[in-house]
C-alpha cells in the first residue's frame, strides 16, 4: 500500500515548517513538497500529484480559495485541508472553501511558542490524516496525548429500501408513517458502548409515536458545511418547526457558517443566542466553544435555548449528544433527529434517548458522507429509521413534520 502524498502550501515559513515537521512524523505519509504561494502550488500539484494539499487561505498572488477553485474546475483528484486564521475574514473564507469541497480545516494557533503550536497542529491534523488512512486501509496514527478526535470541526444515488429487524418502522429509506404505531411487534437491540454490553430495548420501553415532529435536531461534523449547503436550501417554510444544528466548529466559524447558509436558505439561519425562544422556520446553529440545549421557558410551555460552558463530550464542544438529550426530554414523541457526515461517534448516545422517547432518526448513507463516522453506529445497530443519500435528507425530514 502506497503512502499518502502531501503538499504543504503556506506563505509563512514558520507554518510551512510546523506542518511539514508534523507530517514527517506520521507513518505512511510522504511530504512531497512545499510551496509559498498559490501559483507555485498549482504547478506543484500538477507535477507531484499529491493526495492532500494543506492549503493556507490567505496568500499573495493567488489565495487558497483560488487554488481550490482551480482544483475543482480541472477535476484534479487532490483533497484540500485548509489552514485558517481565527478571524472573521479567515472564518468566512474557510466556510467558502469547505462549501467548495475542501475536506476539512485546522486553525492556525495565534499564540504560544513554536513547540506549543506544533503540538496544537499535530492534534488537529492527525484525525484528518487518519480519515484518509482509513479510506486506504492504512494503520491509524495516534500522537502522544491525543484522543484521536478533532474538536475543530470534527470533512448521488437513489434511495435504498431495505427491511431491517431493528428499525422502528421496519423499512429504511421509506416514509415513516402509520407503522410508527406498531412498535409492539418489534424488539430493538442497540450497542451501548458506555456500559460495554448490549441492551435489549423492549417495545414497552419505547414510547409509541402518534404525532408529527415539532422539532428537528441535526448533528454533523467533517464535511458538514458542504453537506448543509446542499441539504438546507431544500427545506421549505412548510416545515413550520424550529431546526437546531450542532456542527463541530470552533468560535467565530459557526457565525460564518450561519451567515453563509442564511443566504442560501428559505428558512432563517442564525447562530443561537442564550435565552432566545425557539421559533418555527428558524435554524439555530450552536456557537463554537459552547454547549447548547433546550430548556423550558418561564411559562412552562415555551422552549428556549440555553448555552452553557459545560465540559466537552466526546471531545466536542458543542456536542451533538448534549443537544439530543434535551430534545428527547422536551419533545417526547415529537422529534426528528438527523445524523450526518462526520468523524467519531458524537450523537449516538443522544439518539438512543430520542429513540426511547418515540423520535424518528434519519441518517446520511455511507456513500454520500465525506467521513462515515457519526452515522455508522446508528445505521449498523438499527437505531436509524431512515437511511438515505444527502440529496434526499430534506425530503425525509419534511415527511416527519407534514
Amino acid at each position: 500500500m502506497g503512502k499518502i502524498k502531501v503538499l504543504v502550501v503556506d506563505d509563512t515559513i514558520v507554518y510551512r515548517k510546523i506542518v511539514s515537521d508534523v507530517l514527517k512524523e506520521m507513518p505512511d505519509v510522504e511530504l512531497v513538497g512545499v510551496a509559498s504561494n498559490g501559483k507555485t502550488a498549482i504547478s506543484r500539484i500538477v507535477a507531484l500529484k499529491p493526495d492532500i494539499v494543506t492549503l493556507d487561505i490567505e496568500m499573495p498572488e493567488m489565495n487558497g480559495i483560488e487554488v481550490l477553485e482551480y482544483i475543482k474546475e480541472n477535476s484534479i483528484p487532490t483533497s484540500a485541508v485548509m489552514l485558517s486564521t481565527l478571524t472573521q475574514r479567515g472564518s468566512d473564507m474557510t466556510i467558502k472553501a469547505l462549501e467548495l469541497g475542501a475536506f476539512d480545516f485546522i486553525s492556525k494557533p495565534d499564540k504560544g511558542t513554536m513547540a506549543e503550536n506544533m503540538v496544537k497542529v499535530r492534534e488537529s491534523l492527525a484525525p484528518i490524516i487518519n480519515a484518509f488512512k482509513r479510506q486506504k486501509g492504512l494503520p491509524k496514527y495516534s500522537p502522544t496525548g491525543s484522543s484521536g478526535l478533532t474538536t475543530i470541526n470534527q470533512p448521488h444515488h437513489s434511495s435504498i429500501a431495505i427491511t431491517s429487524p431493528h428499525s422502528a418502522t421496519g423499512i429504511i429509506g421509506t416514509k415513516p408513517t402509520s407503522n410508527l404505531t406498531n412498535l409492539s411487534s418489534k424488539t430493538h437491540i442497540h450497542k451501548l458502548k458506555s456500559e460495554g454490553k448490549s441492551e435489549i430495548i423492549k417495545p414497552s420501553n419505547i414510547i409509541r409515536r402518534q404525532t408529527p415532529s415539532s422539532i428537528i435536531g441535526i448533528g454533523i461534523s467533517t464535511g458538514g458545511p458542504k453537506a448543509l449547503a446542499v441539504m438546507m436550501p431544500m427545506l421549505t417554510t412548510r416545515l413550520n418547526v424550529p431546526v437546531l444544528i450542532v456542527q463541530h466548529m470552533p468560535p467565530v466559524f459557526t457565525k460564518s457558517l450561519a451567515k453563509s447558509l442564511d443566504a442560501k436558505c428559505p428558512l432563517e439561519v442564525k447562530e443561537a443566542e442564550n435565552g432566545e425562544p425557539l421559533r418555527p422556520n428558524t435554524v439555530f446553529i450552536a456557537p463554537g466553544g459552547m454547549q447548547m440545549k433546550i430548556v423550558a421557558g418561564a411559562d412552562g410551555r415555551t422552549r428556549t435555548i440555553k448555552l452553557t460552558d459545560d465540559p466537552p463530550e466526546n471531545s466536542c464542544k458543542p456536542s451533538v449528544d448534549y443537544l439530543f438529550r434535551s430534545i428527547a426530554e422536551h419533545y417526547v414523541g415529537r422529534a426528528t433527529a438527523v445524523i450526518m457526515t462526520g468523524m467519531g461517534s458524537d450523537g449516538t448516545k443522544g439518539l438512543e434517548h430520542i429513540k426511547r422517547n418515540g423520535g424518528i432518526i434519519i441518517a446520511q448513507d455511507k456513500d454520500s458522507c465525506t467521513v462515515y463516522g457519526m452515522p455508522k453506529e446508528p445505521i449498523e445497530s438499527g437505531l436509524a429509521d431512515v437511511v438515505v443519500p444527502l440529496n434526499q435528507i430534506a425530503e425525509e425530514i419534511t415527511k416527519t413534520v407534514i
